[in-house]
């Protein structure tokens, strides 16, 4: 299987199972210098982990992160970081029933199409397991990006279980870190949890909306065409397990909209630097970072591992009948939300990498 590293000079590999004894990633091209340890990046895996809540798979893993190279001395040193993540409450007799089915609205069958060949047990790399590694490898960017653009923040929150959506009239910041479904809107959240506890209970599942924003980001990040800063960050959303459908700014809804409704205005500021009259065009222009917030917003599907009977067929070809046993989410997309924020993090620092690399500072001056 080749296709695992993702990034240009800041450069991601994910290896690793979600039943085999460990997983992680590489990470290349982190500039030196950067003041880390491993305490830094467990922050942000015990946001992802497993088991902190009913509304999650109860999967019970600490996700201890480990760095294995790249450290001298508490900084980075410029070579690859190892980083490794021990598997430890695997139950792959969960699985036993399916090793010869396939699961509608998995990989499984898609797998076994290409290889020949298919861990059935949680699903093996196409198991959301691997987006560990991910959120690691993002908990480094962030602290790179610390050191060359300190005031960058970076913040996930989902907008949408199901039918039911935020009420933005009521989005709160705050509320973000205070639910387990990281809703900026108390009122939904507690509507959601009324209504996924339902779905839980009753062994199906359901997809969401996340939304995530960086503020800060300079402007000049990306370059034209091929290049392109959303074109990077759509590939990233769009590479996370279960993810069906990435949006920069006012995405599909953009098409609802006039000419005149979409410009968003621009006026010099009372700093010198231009200012925007809103942000339909979600922080990017021509594929470059205009210095709004990045918004990127991405559409989860509901978990294919449901305790529901469906209809599929074995590897023979026969007709055959299925129930995913095991620890599933109901709703994959609340442990999505520091996911999404890590491939954000690690787009960001590899734009501000190949920025600084081609153009230094920026060349244009306004006023």
């Amino acid at each position: 299987m080749s296709m695992n590293t993702f990034g240009h000079l800041f450069r991601v590999t994910t290896w690793g199972e979600s039943h085999g004894p460990a997983l992680g990633a590489t990470v290349d091209g982190c500039p030196p210098g950067v003041v880390l340890d491993e305490a830094m990046l467990q922050h942000w895996l015990d946001r992802r982990k497993p088991g902190q809540n009913k509304y999650t798979t109860q999967r019970q893993e600490p996700d201890q992160v480990k760095i294995l190279s790249g450290m001298f001395e508490g900084q980075t040193t410029g070579t690859p970081i190892q980083l490794m993540i021990e598997n430890t409450d695997q139950r792959s007799k969960d699985y036993g029933d399916i090793a010869e089915k396939f699961r509608p609205g998995h990989a499984d069958i898609t797998y076994w199409q290409k290889y020949g060949i298919r861990d059935y047990r949680g699903g093996g790399r196409s198991s959301a397991r691997e987006t560990a590694a991910r959120v690691a490898a993002g908990g480094i960017a962030r602290e790179a990006i610390k050191a060359l653009v300190p005031g960058v923040e970076i913040k996930g929150y989902m907008t949408q279980i199901g039918p039911h959506k935020i009420d933005r009239a009521r989005f709160d910041w705050d509320q973000i870190e205070q639910n387990p479904f990281w809703s900026p809107d108390a009122t939904a959240a507690g509507e959601w949890a009324t209504y996924l506890d339902g779905l839980r209970k009753s062994g199906n599942s359901v997809g969401a909306v996340v939304e995530v924003v960086a503020r800060g980001v300079p402007a000049g990040l990306g370059a034209p065409i091929y290049g392109k800063l959303d074109t990077d960050l759509a590939a990233a959303m769009m590479s996370i397990n279960a993810v069906k459908g990435v949006e920069i700014g006012e995405g599909m809804n953009a098409a609802c909209l006039t000419g005149e409704d979409n410009a968003d205005e621009i006026f010099m500021g009372n700093d010198g630097q231009p200012v925007y009259s809103s942000n339909h065009a979600g922080g990017i222009l021509g594929g470059i970072s205009s210095g709004q917030d990045l918004v990127v917003r991405f559409a989860v599907k509901p978990t294919s591992s449901i305790l529901k009977t469906r209809q599929t067929i074995t590897k023979s070809g026969t007709a055959a009948e299925i129930i995913t046993k095991g620890r599933h989410d109901p709703c994959v997309g609340i442990r999505a939300v520091p996911v999404g924020e890590a491939m954000m993090a690690c787009v960001v620092l590899d734009h501000l990498l190949l920025h600084r690399g081609q153009i230094g500072a920026n060349r244009g001056k306004i006023g």
